[in-house]
């Protein structure tokens, strides 16, 4: 079984994408979540990043802000890239299947004009890329 539940606050405003064709919104950003320490040490925090897919990733793009926080309900994810240098770089992120909308409903507005989401952002059919699953769930707020 592959399910990760985590609560966090985000570390930078997410980044909304169209993958090419069929125009799949996709949203990354990054999580902080705090693990406590054993045997006396302090805690510590763990940076995940985090990624969405369709309504969701709107949604997402649109009222999450850095400092912002939520819980995430997804699936680990690994890949690798050849960098510019030729190196292979190895990731791991979470694959989320719900993105809940945590702290006080003011902080749940969207971001100013200048950096929310346009309703001139292009129409695309709710194809997911191979290896995903879609969700059918409301907006948690």
């Amino acid at each position: 079984m592959n399910q990760v539940i985590l609560i966090g606050r985000l570390t930078r405003d997410p980044e909304l994408v169209y993958t090419p064709g069929n125009q799949t919104a996709v949203t990354h950003f990054s999580i902080a979540v705090d693990r406590h320490g054993t045997q006396g040490r302090e805690k510590q925090t763990d940076f995940i990043r985090i990624t969405t897919f369709g309504k969701q990733a709107e949604n997402c793009d649109r009222y999450l802000h850095k400092g912002k926080q939520v819980a995430v309900n997804g699936r680990i994810q690994t890949g690798s890239y050849k960098n510019k240098e030729g190196q292979t770089i190895y990731t791991t992120d979470v694959i989320a299947n719900n993105v809940e909308f945590l702290g006080s409903s003011q902080q749940g507005t969207p971001r100013q004009p200048d950096e929310a989401y346009s309703d001139s952002a292009p129409n695309y059919q709710e194809e997911l890329p191979d290896g995903f699953e879609a969700t059918e769930e409301d907006i948690p707020f």
